[in-house]
C-alpha cells in the first residue's frame, strides 16, 4: 500500500511538471505554441506580406488581437487597414520601399528564411531567420527574430527582440509613422468601441493623447467576452530609440516606432531616419504581457521594472 500511494504521488508531480510547460509543434505554415496544454498563439511564416503571430490568446483563453483579415470579420471590428495583421514587425519606409502598407506589386516583403532555433520546456524560444525583399526582388536587409515565452507572476508574456542587418549596402529606417512593432488589439477592447478600452503610458497619459509620446511602455485594456484584459507592450533601455514613440490608436492599432519623428513631434526637429552601415546592427527589444484587469490592477509599472532588468 506504501508503495502504491508513493507511485502515485510521483506520477501527479510529474503530471503537474508536463502540465506547467511549453510545447511547440511545428506544421507547414509555422509554428504552434502551447503552455499547459492551451492555445497560446501560432507563428505564420507567411500572412499577407511579412510572418505574424496569430491568434494570440490571453487570461482564459480570450483572443486578444483583431481576427480580420486573416479571418472573417469579429465582434465590433472593421474591416480596415488589411496590414493590421495581430502581431507583426515591420516598417513603411527601408531605403524608400514600404513594407507597413501591403500593396500588391508595389510594397516590400519580408520573406522567411528559416528557423534557427525552436527550444521549448519551462520557457520556449523561437528564433527565425528572414530577408527583406523590394518590389523587384532586391533583399535590402535581413533579421533575426527571437521571441521567447515566459511567465511573470503567473501571467503570459512574450519577449520580440529583432537585430537588423543591411546586405551589401546601408539601409535607412526613415522618418514616418507607418511602423514598426505593431499589434491589433480585439475590437472590443479598442477605445472607440466605448465598451470601457483604455490606452494608459508609463506617464499615466490616456487614450489619444497618448498617440507620438515617448514612453517606456504603454497598456492597453478593455473587455473580452466579458472579460477585463489587457495587452502592455515594453520597450527595453537596451532597445534602439529608447523610450520609443507610440503610434497607437483610439481604433485599436497598437505599435512602438522610434524612427517617425516628423509625424510625431513636427518639421522643425532632427530626422528621425536612421542608417545601419554594412557590418553594424540595430537591436529592438520588446516585452508583451497578457494580463488581466486594469492598468493598475496588473501592476504594469512593477511588471516593467522587472523587465528592465532583464540582459539579453
Amino acid at each position: 500500500m506504501h508503495r502504491l500511494f508513493s507511485l502515485l504521488l510521483l506520477l501527479s508531480f510529474a503530471s503537474v511538471s508536463v502540465a506547467q510547460t511549453y510545447e511547440i509543434t511545428q506544421e507547414g505554415d509555422g509554428l504552434t505554441v502551447h503552455y499547459d496544454g492551451k492555445l497560446v498563439t501560432r507563428y505564420l511564416k507567411k500572412s499577407g506580406s511579412k510572418p505574424i503571430l496569430y491568434p494570440l490568446l490571453g487570461p482564459d483563453g480570450v483572443p486578444m488581437t483583431r481576427r480580420y483579415p486573416i479571418e472573417s470579420v469579429g465582434e465590433n471590428e472593421k474591416n480596415d487597414h488589411p496590414h493590421h495583421r495581430s502581431v507583426w514587425f515591420t516598417h513603411g519606409k527601408v531605403n524608400g520601399t514600404d513594407f507597413w502598407l501591403e500593396k500588391e506589386g508595389e510594397g516590400g516583403v519580408i520573406v522567411h528564411e528559416k528557423f534557427e532555433k525552436i527550444s521549448d520546456g519551462e520557457t520556449a524560444q523561437i528564433v527565425s531567420l528572414n530577408r527583406w525583399e523590394t518590389p523587384e526582388g532586391k533583399v535590402l536587409c535581413k533579421d533575426r527574430r527571437s521571441i521567447t515565452f515566459g511567465q511573470d507572476e503567473g501571467r503570459q508574456y512574450f519577449d520580440y527582440d529583432v537585430t537588423v542587418t543591411p546586405v551589401d549596402e546601408p539601409v535607412t529606417f526613415g522618418d514616418t509613422k507607418e511602423g514598426t512593432f505593431g499589434i491589433r488589439v480585439a475590437g472590443t477592447m479598442k477605445t472607440d468601441a466605448k465598451m470601457g478600452g483604455t490606452i494608459v503610458n508609463d506617464k499615466g497619459v490616456k487614450n489619444k493623447d497618448a498617440w507620438a509620446k515617448q514612453s517606456a511602455w504603454v497598456d492597453y485594456y478593455g473587455p473580452v467576452q466579458g472579460k477585463t484584459v489587457g495587452v502592455t507592450i515594453m520597450n527595453h533601455p537596451s532597445s534602439y530609440g529608447y523610450p520609443t514613440y507610440w503610434h497607437v490608436r483610439t481604433y485599436g492599432l497598437f505599435a512602438a516606432n522610434p524612427f517617425g519623428v516628423h509625424d510625431f513631434v513636427g518639421k522643425n526637429v532632427q530626422s528621425g531616419d536612421h542608417t545601419i552601415k554594412p557590418g553594424e546592427e540595430m537591436n529592438l527589444r520588446y516585452r508583451v504581457l497578457l494580463h488581466e484587469g486594469t492598468t493598475e490592477e496588473a501592476d504594469v509599472a512593477g511588471a516593467f521594472s522587472r523587465y528592465e532588468k532583464v540582459q539579453k
